[in-house]
């Protein structure tokens, strides 16, 4: 009977639209804050990040005894760091939890709720601004560089490549200050989201320093 029961999970942790914000003086804090204290329970959810798991794999990752992870573990779980999203069972028949994060990313904020409310829409707004700027930078490279595949490495430059079933001729000199040139090279796309990503960075600063001050 115990065969014809799940033994594996391929549960994945839950992408959540937006980041959990708690304010330190907010109702979950105390819980959050006391679940996440213990350094035991802060490697717990650091290895929950890399991958879901049940208490026993965790005790072992982490080099504990499972009533140890299993306590801090249901720490976690009332403060909603983490929760259930699957159910295993071991050879013997034996019911197991697989934890995943709740949230992700979790941010800690030290400010009143208005100010929690506000940095909670300004990181939202944030990560959706990152992913637009990441699709964008896709495009770029796509129509200003050579293509998706050398942003990746696996293009070939076009002095390499043949002509219409004809052959370029070079002498070595040039091939290899071709080469070079290539090598050194940042991508375009690379380049755009390095600078948007600045600029997204910068303006999210001034926000911040502008509102605390406020």
């Amino acid at each position: 009977m115990a065969d014809l029961l799940p033994s594996t999970s391929d549960a994945t942790a839950p992408q959540s639209a937006e980041p959990r914000v708690v304010g330190v003086d907010s109702d979950d804090a105390d819980d959050l804050l006391g679940a996440l204290s213990s350094e035991t329970a802060r490697e717990l959810l650091a290895a929950l990040h890399d991958d879901p798991a049940t208490p026993s794999d965790l005790a072992e990752t982490i080099d504990t005894s499972l009533q140890n992870a299993q306590y801090h573990l249901g720490n976690l779980e009332d403060a909603d760091v983490i929760q259930v999203v699957d159910t295993v069972y071991s050879e013997k028949g034996r019911e197991m939890k697989v934890y995943a994060p709740a949230d992700r990313p979790l941010v800690v904020f030290a400010g009143n709720e208005e100010k929690t409310t506000g940095l909670k829409a300004a990181l939202s707004r944030l990560l959706g601004a990152f992913g637009a700027l990441g699709l964008l930078s896709l495009a770029v490279q796509q129509v200003f560089g050579d293509g998706l595949a050398t942003l990746f490495g696996g293009g070939e430059s076009a002095e390499t490549r043949g002509d219409g079933g004809g052959m370029s001729v070079q002498s070595t000199d040039a091939v290899q200050q071709t080469t070079d040139a290539a090598a050194n090279a940042i991508p375009p796309g690379v380049l755009f989201f390095a600078g948007g990503a600045l600029v997204l960075a910068l303006g999210f600063a001034w926000w911040y320093y502008a509102n605390r001050s406020a």
